[in-house]
């Protein structure tokens, strides 16, 4: 016999929901601090999976790091790089990237006006940095760089270490096609306009028919807060930063306490 569960829920306007799709950021969210995801955690996403609702990631990392870090999680759906790259997990994806060109004009621009700044190209699961990568970023592939002589392939970001202080006068030297997106406070992003989870999300929901509406997202970051805004029902880790519980309609466990998927049990299972 055949059958599916529908999971009804209440949105964030009061109204019954079904829900379809289950979405989530991954460090600090999904991720327990390890960068490691419990049995008990797989084990919800699969039963999950089984009764008919689809799984999506939605993180700022590139897709060889997710690999790394969690190789056994199934999920249906994924958005790399916060955007840049769309994966609809069936050999069809969708590139919202800043070419190689236009990086090296931005990094070489940059660093005429502040030398000492440390910059990293990320392509293709390469990082390209005028610093050792692995002081930042422990195992990752980088080559050395001065910026004036990249492969002619499009480029999914260019990070900037902060050190928690934000750089506003970065945001002189970018074309109006990208923005600066923010990541733990330690981190700032230079990516296409386009690169957004929120626009990746839609670019699948478009394809498959699924509402905003039916989808729940889970975050902890500024760059979750417009995905966590606009799905159906947005929650916030009880440790996300408190423009991202402002923003959410429900508040759950921490990542060290596997809320994300506590919250999915309790309410989908």
């Amino acid at each position: 016999y055949m059958y599916c569960v529908i999971m009804m829920k209440t949105d964030k306007d009061g109204a019954i929901m079904q829900v379809k799709l289950v979405i989530t950021d991954l460090d600090r969210t999904f991720l327990r601090d390890d960068k490691t995801v419990s049995s008990y955690a797989t084990s919800v996403i699969e039963e999950m999976r089984r009764r008919g609702i689809l799984f999506m990631i939605a993180t700022a990392r590139p897709e060889i790091a997710v690999k790394q870090f969690i190789p056994s999680l199934s999920f249906d759906y994924a958005v790399y790089h916060n955007g840049a790259l769309v994966d609809f997990c069936d050999g069809h994806v969708l590139h919202y990237g800043i070419s190689s060109e236009i990086a090296m004009q931005i990094c070489q621009s940059l660093l005429k006006s502040y030398p000492e700044e440390k910059i990293a190209i990320e392509m293709e699961n390469m990082r390209y940095s005028n610093f050792p990568a692995t002081d930042i970023w422990p195992g990752a592939d980088f080559i050395y760089t001065d910026f004036t002589d990249l492969p002619k392939k499009v480029a999914e970001k260019i990070l900037i270490p902060m050190n928690g202080v934000y750089h506003h006068k970065f945001q002189e030297f970018l074309p109006d096609d990208l923005y600066m997106q923010i990541s733990e406070n330690t981190l700032c992003m230079i990516m296409n306009r386009k690169a957004r989870k929120l626009t990746g999300i839609q670019s699948i929901c478009d394809k498959v028919g699924i509402e905003l509406s039916e989808i729940v997202a889970f975050g902890d970051d500024l760059n979750d807060i417009e995905m966590i805004k606009a799905c159906g029902i947005g929650v916030a880790v009880s440790n996300a930063l408190d423009e991202v519980k402002s923003a959410a309609t429900e508040i759950c466990g921490s990542n060290e306490e596997d809320g994300v998927a506590k919250w999915i049990e309790a309410n989908l299972l």
